[in-house]
């Protein structure tokens, strides 16, 4: 390289300051340092970067080009630097986390919001899994955090939402339309879709199974992209389709008897005490924003960044 970072930043000191003694207050260096660092930085690089008109220090065609580009450079230097102190005090540079599908998203994405704000420099890998599959990732060692049904063997698990599960279907179904409540040898005249078990080797669909027509499908959005066009009925997490409820265009089924499932979901740490501060961020964040209501999610303006 010919050039070097100080050279950047010193030519970017001067473009911000407006002269070369604004720049030397501004990072305390004298203003022959300044002016010599600059001065040998267009002559290495063969380009004028700056011209002086008047007592101010303007920049040239090719100067506000290259400014443009040793911003992104010192950025990423500075960036680098906060990584480095990261890792030199034990933050982790990145966290694993599994999640089943039932969490709710609204509360995801502000876990994830706060998260980077205390934690920028932590990458998160998400992984997202239906009923078992979660639970063989961290039997294989493959993830930090897990967010299940189902507590495996050897750890504790904190419970941290109840999902409700109803019984739904588009608003023209025939099922809406039998003039009386819904029973279940109605429902197995119908087709009824249920998520697989995103496990390899486990295998456990959810939901009830007595229909005799069924489709399997691994995720909610195709479960939903089929109730809507009238294709089938499902047991839905309340919470993930309550405007399309309040809306009219999924609806409850009119059952004969309470038909309401529920499922829990504990909160998991794959190395119990020994999880990094990073990792236990992110567990508080999430026992955290899954008690909260949707009208309570804002995020606080002054977040603060953990420095």
């Amino acid at each position: 390289m010919k050039t070097t970072l100080e050279q950047w930043r010193m030519f970017k000191a001067v473009v911000e300051h407006g002269g070369y003694a604004q720049a030397a207050d501004a990072i305390h260096k004298s203003q022959s340092t300044i002016s010599y660092g600059v001065h040998k930085l267009q002559e290495q690089l063969g380009v004028q970067l700056l011209e002086v008109e008047g007592r101010k220090a303007v920049l040239t065609d090719h100067g506000k080009i290259l400014l443009q580009r040793a911003d992104q450079l010192l950025d990423q230097a500075e960036n680098l630097d906060k990584v480095a102190d990261s890792l030199s005090s034990g933050v982790e540079p990145l966290v694993h986390l599994a999640l089943d599908m039932v969490f709710p998203y609204e509360q995801l994405f502000c876990v994830l919001q706060q998260f980077s704000l205390q934690y920028p420099n932590t990458r998160v890998e998400l992984e997202e899994f239906v009923l078992s599959g979660g639970n063989e990732m961290l039997a294989e060692g493959m993830i930090d955090l897990l967010v299940t049904p189902k507590v495996p063997a050897g750890y504790s698990g904190e419970h941290i939402f109840r999902a409700k599960f109803i019984p739904v279907s588009s608003p023209d179904h025939p099922l809406q339309h039998l003039g009386r409540g819904v029973t279940y040898d109605d429902l197995t005249q119908h087709r009824q879709v249920v998520l697989r078990d995103s496990s390899k080797k486990a295998r456990e669909d959810s939901g009830w199974l007595g229909a005799h027509q069924r489709w399997t499908v691994a995720h909610f959005s195709t479960s939903l992209n089929i109730i809507r066009r009238g294709l089938a009925y499902a047991w839905v997490p309340e919470h993930i389709i309550h405007r399309e409820l309040a809306s009219g265009d999924l609806c409850q089924l009119p059952m004969e008897v309470e038909a309401a499932r529920y499922a829990d979901l504990y909160l998991v740490k794959a190395h119990g005490d020994l999880s990094g501060p990073a990792t236990n961020t992110l567990a508080a964040l999430l026992a955290h924003y899954s008690s909260l209501d949707a009208d309570e999610l804002e995020l606080p303006e002054d977040a603060q960044r953990d420095e």
